[in-house]
């Protein structure tokens, strides 16, 4: 059986070692990350990177973390293409097919710029500096109104992502590790606690409860690693939920935006189908569409980005997201499952469990060392991809590019070397 060798089974060429500034590029493309496409430009130098790399023979097939990074973009990869054979919008699906490729020389570059164990507490130190310099920011214009990225939108905190581009809890919820396994080497046990309470207030009142849910999850998962026996862990998720009440409390009093999300939230204990849908900002509808497009479309689904252009075709009568006028409908199915599911098939589904299912392996079977490096993006994909939750596009140009960042910094954790072992 095929298996990911990751650790220091593989002896790296100590030539191969990448230079600061190579390493530096890798953190830039977060740095971007609120200037919209901007973040495009260091992810293509690195890719351009990765594709020099594969022709010099510097990506050597035979490295453990080289094969977890072709596994995991062979499953999402495969599963566009192989809904571009029936696509409903084959322009749409196959411009995807092709964009997306930019994020394989990527993590191959990543995973030689990283490939140097000393390196990784600076680089999540960077990433964790990066996130708190944006939290900070939120802080301000939870204060005043406006931010690096100009002025609050009306209901919530946008944050230096601006209010035109409402990302902020999504992507807070998503880095949180970084900061907050970050404090945990600086401080310990008290700067973890600090540092959950420091981020918490921007991510609640950015208003997207599926943030919430995520930085709850985050919470969770942290206080077991720390924990590791079940009464303790209980106690301190007794403390956590304490802790987020209090804050919940204090911002009920002082934020009518926040206020009126969880008014809508706490119409679903109404029980109608009516109120529920309400309560789930029209997601109920859009999930509804998507299991009828999944059902006309079993096998390779509608198409890759192609949901907002099949969904007036199986949309209820009357329904809210559908634009007559471009005979188009919701973007995406706000769902993980249902995006794969109805956007790729049950083919893409299956694709994308093989590829859980190797990210999963290549952890288990990695040294101590390997998996305190990957913690931090591992998590932060665990949050990021939560089923029981509702998420952004995959497949999207924006989002797909912070989840391969994410998988890119996960396979070279799992895959660099300590001093030792070159």
């Amino acid at each position: 059986m095929r298996t990911f060798r990751i650790g220091p089974a593989v002896t790296p060429n100590p030539d191969d070692r990448a230079p600061l500034w190579a390493t530096l590029l890798v953190p830039a493309v977060l740095v971007l990350l609120p200037l919209g496409r901007s973040a495009e430009a260091p992810l293509a130098l690195g890719a351009i990177g990765g594709l020099v790399l594969l022709a010099r023979g510097r990506a050597r097939l035979d490295d453990g973390a080289v094969k977890l990074v072709l596994a995991l973009f062979g499953a999402y990869w495969l599963a566009a293409l192989l809904s571009g054979f029936a696509a409903v919008a084959p322009g749409k699906t196959w411009s995807t097919v092709a964009t997306t490729l930019r994020f394989l020389p990527f993590a191959l570059y990543a995973t030689w710029a990283l490939r140097d164990a000393a390196r990784w507490p600076a680089l999540v130190a960077a990433v964790a500096g990066i996130v708190v310099l944006w939290t900070l920011d939120a802080w301000v214009q939870m204060a005043t109104g406006y931010s690096l990225g100009g002025a609050a939108e009306r209901e919530r905190v946008s944050g230096i992502f601006g209010a035109g581009n409402l990302k902020l809890g999504p992507v807070l919820a998503t880095l949180a590790p970084f900061v907050l396994l970050a404090a945990r080497a600086r401080w310990g046990v008290r700067g973890l606690v600090l540092a959950y309470a420091f981020l918490a207030p921007p991510v609640l009142l950015a208003g997207s409860r599926a943030a919430w849910l995520s930085y709850a999850l985050v919470g969770v998962l942290l206080a077991w690693h720390e924990t590791r026996r079940p009464r303790r862990f209980l106690a301190v998720c007794a403390v956590f939920a304490l802790g987020l009440g209090v804050i919940g409390a204090f911002a009920l009093h002082d934020s009518a935006r926040f206020g009126a999300r969880i008014e809508r939230s706490l119409r679903a204990l109404q029980g109608t189908e009516a109120a529920v849908d309400e309560a789930s900002a029209g997601r109920l509808s859009i999930w509804r569409t998507a299991l009828a497009m999944s059902a006309a479309h079993p096998f390779t689904g509608v198409g890759a980005r192609g949901f907002r252009y099949a969904y007036p075709d199986y949309a209820a009568p009357g329904d809210r997201f559908v634009d007559t006028a471009s005979d188009t409908g919701a973007s995406h199915a706000h769902q993980i499952v249902l995006e794969v599911l109805s956007e790729t098939g049950v083919a893409g589904l299956v694709l994308w469990l093989a590829g859980a299912w190797a990210a999963l392996r290549a952890w288990r079977r990695a040294d101590a060392g390997a998996r305190e490096r990957a913690l931090a993006p591992g998590l932060a994909l665990v949050s990021m991809c939560f089923p029981l939750n509702t998420h952004l596009a995959f497949y999207s140009a924006w989002w797909g590019l912070l989840f391969w960042w994410l998988l890119a910094l996960y396979c070279a954790a799992l895959g660099a070397r300590e001093a030792a072992a070159r």
